[in-house]
């Protein structure tokens, strides 16, 4: 009789793979493998039977595409987080709502462990514990790339074992890139990246998208709407959020954007290399972001500006189950109430070309801000406004020259 229930978070993978009959022989565990969608698509094809024939119990398939887009999604776009300038979280977005799916899955089975396959150098490890704990603290978590029973250290290693255990299935030795798929991004780890002096291989690498110098020739327009910080049609066909994302995937895909080559700090103190490829979430945080440039005034700009950069950590570092997320979620919500309207920008060889935005609720008055004298503006009140504003600076610098005189 085994020992009880495990949940292994499974992609069908070979490290995933290997790990059901290591659990099964090590801890003597009744596997139970759930793999969580996120919208990566047809990587799910199979599963079912690999999972069964590489010796687990039951295989879990749960769709959490909607609840990804809205709830994980959403909340970072309208933030503007974007993890060192570059990066736009597509992984780090999703690991908790893997996480909290694992933990459901492992209350209906009543489990005593989840284990996932991230390995020791990386953040998911984080990501994934960081979540579990916040969610489920009685519940053990295996971590099979840092225990010490784990002896396999490398691709042909786990074939070994797997065919050693009755599981001969088609894992290539050769590896490729590491790459980590979801609706909102794909990203690209190995091979030439890991040396930065090197170009990457975009003919061999990309998945969703094309270059930009393959894209068309000729830009295509594109216009969206927005409903209290929630995008709501493309090109007039109102959609649900993960369908928009799709078609901005399709759009931005075509045209190239959103390809990132980036040297990142990793959480565990390493840097590491890798190229995201984010089209629709790319053209997303700009069309966000070029109609809160209308909506909302400066000194809320600045503050919600700092509120994403420090989302964009929390989020990278697997804090989202914390107060701290929630708080800096509750005031970005709060910046949203306005952003509603229509943004145009046409998109051409890897660039978003603003071509126009509207709405009810612009701070922009064109009679402000054109050169013309208007009622509501005298070029005159800036005298007063520039002596006040300048008086520190003023103040400073005779003080300074008193004591230069003084010293003479």
């Amino acid at each position: 009789m085994s020992k009880g229930k495990v949940v292994l978070a499974y992609s069908g993978g070979l490290d995933t793979t290997a790990i059901i009959p290591w659990l099964k022989e090590v801890y003597d565990y009744d596997v139970i493998c759930c793999c969580v969608d996120c919208g990566q698509g047809e990587e799910l094809d199979g599963l079912q039977e690999r999972a069964l024939y590489s010796g687990a119990s039951k295989l879990y398939i749960e769709d959490i595409t909607d609840d990804f887009c809205e709830n994980y999604i959403i909340p970072c776009v309208q933030a503007g987080a974007i993890y060192e300038n570059k990066y736009l979280l597509g992984t780090s977005m999703a690991r908790p709502g893997i996480a909290a799916k694992l933990v459901e899955i492992a209350r209906k089975e009543d489990a005593v462990a989840i284990c996932h396959g991230a390995t020791g150098k990386g953040n998911d490890q984080i990501r994934f514990e960081l979540a579990i704990k916040a969610l489920a603290p009685d519940i053990q978590i295996i971590a099979p790339w840092r225990d010490s029973k784990w002896n396999m250290d490398s691709r042909e290693a786990e074939i070994e074992y797997c065919k050693a255990h009755g599981i001969d299935l088609p894992f290539a030795a050769d590896s490729s890139y590491s790459r980590d798929r979801n609706l909102w991004h794909i990203s690209h780890e190995g091979l030439e990246l890991e040396d930065p002096s090197l170009e990457p291989n975009y003919d061999h690498l990309l998945v969703l998208s094309v270059s930009p110098e393959k894209a068309p020739d000729e830009p295509e327009f594109v216009t969206m709407t927005f409903e209290q910080g929630v995008p709501k049609s493309v090109n007039g066909v109102e959609m649900k959020v993960s369908d928009i994302i799709r078609k901005l995937n399709e759009l931005g895909g075509k045209h190239g954007i959103g390809i990132v080559d980036i040297v990142e700090n990793r959480v565990v103190g390493m840097k590491s290399r890798g190229v995201y490829e984010t089209p629709g979430g790319t053209i997303l945080m700009e069309a966000q972001k070029q109609l809160e440039e209308l909506v909302l005034d400066r000194a809320t700009m600045e503050v919600k500006k700092d509120m994403g950069n420090k989302l964009a950590q929390v989020v990278y570092e697997g804090k989202w189950f914390t107060p701290l997320r929630e708080a800096i979620q509750a005031f970005v919500e709060s910046t949203q109430k306005y952003v509603t309207g229509e943004v145009k920008f046409r998109l051409y060889k890897g660039n978003i070309i603003k071509a126009g935005t509207t709405s009810p609720y612009s701070l922009y008055s064109e009679s402000l801000a054109s050169f013309t004298t208007g009622d509501l503006y005298d070029h005159h009140d800036a005298d007063g406004f520039i002596t006040l504003f300048g008086l520190p600076l003023k103040v400073r610098a005779m003080k300074m020259q008193e004591v230069e005189k003084n010293n003479k």
